[in-house]
């Protein structure tokens, strides 16, 4: 999947789905797909930019920001660069910015 052709429209449908965030080697957890954020005002640009959130049941731990492996057992993988947000009541939330 080219990730510059990627637009909030293809994340929609798949919106509460479940996959799977690969943090290193054999080290894995399943993240729920808990939004998709389009940004206004920048209209210059090819794509409108987005942001999806995962979110994680991490309840003590998290990851530093970097590159991961998200996997959807349809879509299949991107690589995508995530940012720890933080935890809520459920677990930890992740975030990706396309711009």
């Amino acid at each position: 999947m080219d990730i510059s052709l990627l637009s909030a429209n293809n994340f929609n449908a798949l919106l509460n789905a479940v996959f799977t965030i690969k943090f290193s080697e054999g080290i894995e957890h399943g993240a729920e797909l808990i939004s998709v954020t389009e940004f206004s005002g920048y209209s210059p640009l090819q794509r409108t930019p987005f942001s999806l959130v995962f979110r994680t049941q991490q309840k003590n731990e998290y990851y530093e920001q970097g590159i991961f492996t998200v996997t959807h057992p349809e879509e299949g993988n991107l690589e995508l660069f995530l940012t720890p947000l933080g935890f809520d009541e459920v677990g930890m939330k992740y975030e990706a910015v396309f711009s």
